[in-house]
């Protein structure tokens, strides 16, 4: 059963208008930006070692190695798609872009996520790909 079926649309193809977007996350990326960075400096400044090390490490692992940054970014993407995690999702679907991650490797990082995962990951794979549609709403207002 193959064909016009079996292949993908362009990520183009379903564009919604931002209000649609919106509304299916719970914020807007410059809403989820302006959190996570006022939410990382109070928690580094609350000074705990422990945390401030973990951070650390986690900053870390991302960095260039044997294995490069956006490599490293696509695979973040997978494990947050796994875990379920929506914030992770979302930060790493940026970084990805940022990293320059074509829209065809987006839908593979998303196919390797969504089959280790299961069916489970669906919903964060809709908010996943509503977060990159977001990203190409042009910024009106920053």
């Amino acid at each position: 059963m193959s064909g016009e079926r079996d292949k993908p649309l362009p990520l183009t193809a379903h564009r919604l208008p931002l209000t649609a977007l919106r509304s299916m996350s719970e914020s807007s990326l410059s809403d989820f930006r302006a959190f996570r960075e006022r939410m990382n400096d109070i928690i580094l400044n609350a000074g705990n070692l422990t945390v401030n090390r973990f951070f650390a490490l986690d900053n870390r692992a991302y960095l260039a190695g044997t294995l490069g940054v956006k490599t490293k970014e696509m695979l973040g993407l997978v494990a947050s798609l796994v875990l379920r995690c929506d914030d992770c999702v979302t930060y790493h679907v940026v970084r990805c872009k940022e990293e320059g991650v074509t829209d065809e490797e987006m839908l593979e990082v998303f196919a390797v996520g969504l089959v280790v995962g299961g069916s489970i990951v669906i919903p964060h794979l809709r908010r996943a790909m509503g977060r990159l549609e977001e990203l190409r709403v042009p910024r009106a207002n920053g």
